[in-house]
């Protein structure tokens, strides 16, 4: 276990600097919705990858395996477009940025670029954290080898007699997240992750944005339910929201080891296998995989194959330095900078949030359940005593963020106005 410990923290704290820049990283997946409320067509959306590089500043950076374009690149601001998951799925990787508004400039000029192609076809890139026609949708991985192997590892479901499990494995390909990646310090990231892991509840209260149309599941946001509930989620520490705050650095890698290993690469092939926890994956003899095909192997285990590790906590730290937050809905297209201007807000005045946490009377009224707290959230039905102390607890966030972003001089403020709980429904 100490090995596997040792390697996640020189995969996660190598490129923590002492002093970080504040930059902010944004990723925004949206659905490509076929306006004639049918089955969005893949040949359009091919065509997108194929069309954007001769209007805009942007090169093929990768090929499925047919040759098409599906990820492009901006040398210049770094920007990326790509495919997620499934042809029906775009996103915007957008490049470091220090103020939002430079990160929402580009954006808006990709984004009418992009609408005005699709809607020549009746197609059009809309805000919702599920994809409306998920049902009808050719939901099969992009032709690229990572992805046709994470939609094959969550497919291991199937097999499986556990009421614990949904029955959508191929969830990937039609929910979108709204992500922001912000730069932490060796002295801070822990506090980071400890503060924003309480804070939950507030973000479903503000940004709730995914409920699943079809089925009636009785959530505002079925996220959480489609990673938990799934391969994902055998081990609660791979998902979601920590189960506690961590009080040191070994405390914290305690706990990762105990998130999953469930891939690795062998001779240039991926496979995949059943769920293994990081601490227990050294320890084995041997392990019982499947590639691509199908095929069964036997793969023993190899140092390197921790570099695969990847887990879904809700505040994730990366080996890039940072820490994303990944729990957030695709928003309302005229709303999707207010959850980024939120985070970073917050981030600028942790002292002033880690105070307010700590003497939160809905924290503690809750016996700082902060997993139980935001499955509460969630729910479409709440009590009307723990909505109320909902809405006191996002009002003292946001005036605690708004009080962050006027600090940092960029006048982004405004995007906080844009922070308000909204009722999803389905377009017609």
């Amino acid at each position: 276990m100490t090995k596997a410990i040792d390697l996640l923290k020189k995969r996660y704290l190598d490129n923590i600097k002492e002093a970080p820049e504040a930059y902010i990283g944004i990723e925004l997946e949206f659905p490509i919705v076929n306006l004639k409320q049918e089955a969005t067509d893949l040949h359009v959306t091919k065509s997108l990858l194929s069309y954007l590089p001769q209007v805009l500043p942007f090169e093929a950076e990768k090929y499925d395996t047919d040759g098409q374009p599906i990820q492009l690149v901006n040398k210049s601001s770094e920007d990326r477009i790509l495919f997620e998951v499934s042809y029906n799925t775009i996103e915007f990787a957008l490049g470091k940025v220090k103020r939002i508004q430079d990160a929402e400039k580009r954006f808006n000029g990709y984004l009418e670029t992009v609408q005005n192609f699709l809607g020549q076809y009746h197609h059009a890139i809309q805000g919702f954290g599920v994809h409306p026609y998920w049902n009808l949708n050719d939901n099969s991985a992009v032709k690229l080898p990572r992805y046709q192997m994470l939609l094959d590892f969550l497919a291991l479901s199937k097999n499986k007699k556990d009421a614990f499990l949904h029955k959508f494995p191929q969830y990937g390909s039609f929910i979108c997240g709204n992500q922001v990646q912000l730069d932490v310090s060796k002295e801070n990231y822990l506090r980071v992750i400890n503060a924003f892991n309480k804070i939950e509840a507030a973000k479903a209260y503000l940004f709730a944005n995914s409920e699943f149309w079809g089925e009636n599941w009785p959530f505002k946001i079925s996220r959480d339910i489609f990673w938990e509930n799934s391969m994902h989620g055998i081990f609660k520490e791979n998902v979601g929201v920590n189960s506690r705050s961590f009080k040191t650095e070994d405390d914290f890698f305690n706990y990762l080891a105990g998130s999953a290993v469930f891939n690795a690469e062998r001779e240039g092939e991926l496979y995949y296998f059943e769920p293994i926890r990081v601490r227990d994956y050294l320890l084995k003899k041997d392990i019982s995989a499947w590639n691509l095909k199908g095929e069964k192997a036997i793969l023993f285990p190899q140092e390197a194959d921790l570099e695969y590790h990847r887990s879904y906590q809700y505040q994730n730290l990366t080996k890039r330095g940072t820490v994303e937050f990944r729990s957030v809905c695709t928003q309302p297209l005229n709303q999707t900078f207010a959850p980024i201007a939120f985070h970073v807000g917050l981030l600028a005045n942790l002292d002033k949030l880690e105070d307010l946490l700590a003497n939160s009377e809905f924290l503690s009224a809750y016996h700082q359940d902060y997993r139980h707290i935001r499955h509460l959230s969630i729910g479409r039905e709440q009590s009307p005593a723990f909505l109320r102390a909902l809405k006191v607890f996002a009002s003292s966030l946001l005036a605690c963020s708004l009080s962050g972003l006027t600090a940092r001089g960029y006048g982004e403020e405004g995007y906080l106005q844009q922070c308000r709980p909204k009722k999803v429904e389905k377009r017609s």
